[in-house]
């Protein structure tokens, strides 16, 4: 009986079925950029494998890299795989411990997955989405690609002539498109335009050069974007992108002297977003100067850009100091609010919830710091006022 059963299982023909694995993003590389797209794709809460096709990441020097949203969530899970407590310093990051904690991370974590050590030898369309065919029957398939590798080695596989990769720009007040910025490169003047990532006529798919952490995490956030609400990146909403990136703290702009330990660094992201207050660009680098004055002639046309209302007003009050009674007038008439209980609310907050050193005087003139935390939570220009793909007001 042992025998005829033997013979039977013998007689019958091996099976072999194909092996589709779905997800939201793939991510293609080992690099700063792969590494930091899928981390802030799988932060932004979507499901995101990152495929290496090598022993893992092999990021540059680590203390070297931009502290971002995404450098703070692989440090909180460094500190949870290794057993090291917040109050005591972290090791050296060497790229083997960071893969360790990247595979604890993966193997624990219900959005992200990192496949090391497998080749693709096509990549195509599959819906609106692509799929990666790797070896042994098997395939991921995914809403949006984004390729952080060298494009030798991806177009062989992808089929077409070319791709280019996403530019950043130098900042350049004489236009608009510091408005649609998605990533300010750490220690330059350089910035991401979301509709420079944005490839014409390719839907779901970005190509970022794989060295720049800022760039990958911007894709990773616009890459999300499209898959968490089902539809083309060539839709993406500027605004949502942009408050996603800094809500993972992404800078924007990249201001020298204004870090992410600030406690005003939202607001002055915000404001230095919309332009009202304009940075200085020296020596390839950007300043907000935040404890530098504010002045009259500087504010004046931005908020009248910004606001019908303004207009009027400061017709009506020309060639005056900023100083805080001034402001607080102004952002009244503007936006429709009570000029005493407005005064009586910032002497509350004028200390303990702006963090401000300077005692609340009316008279005073407002620095740049302390007008872009009024202007940001009384008027909101970058919350409430759009912008179109040049960067230009739509009111």
């Amino acid at each position: 009986m042992k025998k005829l059963f033997l013979l039977f299982t013998f007689l019958i023909p091996i099976v072999t079925y194909a092996q589709t694995i779905k997800t939201d993003v793939l991510v293609l590389g080992n690099s700063n950029a792969a590494f930091a797209s899928g981390i802030q794709a799988s932060e932004s809460g979507v499901n995101a494998i990152i495929l290496t096709q090598s022993d893992g990441f092999k990021l540059s020097n680590y203390k070297n890299l931009p502290q971002t949203g995404v450098t703070k969530a692989f440090e909180k899970r460094a500190r949870k795989s290794l057993k090291i407590a917040d109050s005591v310093a972290l090791p050296e990051i060497t790229n083997q411990i960071l893969n360790a904690v990247v595979k604890n991370w993966s193997d624990s974590s219900k959005l992200l997955d990192v496949i090391n050590n497998t080749p693709y030898y096509e990549l195509k369309r599959s819906g609106s989405g692509w799929e990666a065919k790797l070896k042994k029957e098997k395939s991921i398939r995914a809403k949006v690609l984004i390729v952080a590798d060298d494009i030798e080695k991806i177009l062989p596989a992808l089929k077409v002539a070319s791709l280019k990769a996403a530019e950043a720009n130098e900042l350049n007040y004489s236009e608009n498109l510091y408005r649609t910025t998605i990533g300010g490169l750490n220690g330059t003047s350089d910035f991401l335009s979301l509709y420079n990532l944005l490839i014409p006529n390719q839907e779901n798919i970005l190509y970022i050069k794989p060295d720049n952490l800022e760039i990958g995490q911007a894709a990773g956030a616009t890459a999300a974007y499209a898959a968490f609400f089902q539809t083309k990146t060539s839709l993406s909403n500027l605004k949502r992108i942009q408050g996603e990136l800094l809500s993972y703290k992404l800078p924007l702009l990249p201001f020298e002297d204004v870090k992410i330990a600030d406690s005003n660094w939202l607001a002055i992201q915000k404001v230095g977003i919309t332009g009202i207050l304009k940075a200085e660009i020296k020596g390839g680098k950007v300043f907000f100067n935040p404890e530098n004055v504010v002045t009259y002639d500087e504010i004046k046309q931005p908020i009248k850009d910004y606001y019908y209302k303004a207009q009027i007003w400061f017709d009506d009050h020309q060639n005056i100091p900023f100083n805080l009674e001034n402001t607080i007038s102004m952002v009244c008439y503007v936006g429709n609010k009570a000029v005493d209980a407005t005064k009586i609310e910032i002497e509350k907050k004028w200390n303990k919830n702006y963090k401000f050193s300077s005692r609340f005087d009316l008279k005073k003139v407002l620095t740049r710091r302390e007008f872009s935390i009024i202007i940001n939570e009384y008027l909101k220009p970058f919350d409430v006022v759009n912008v179109d793909r040049t960067g230009r007001v739509i009111r």
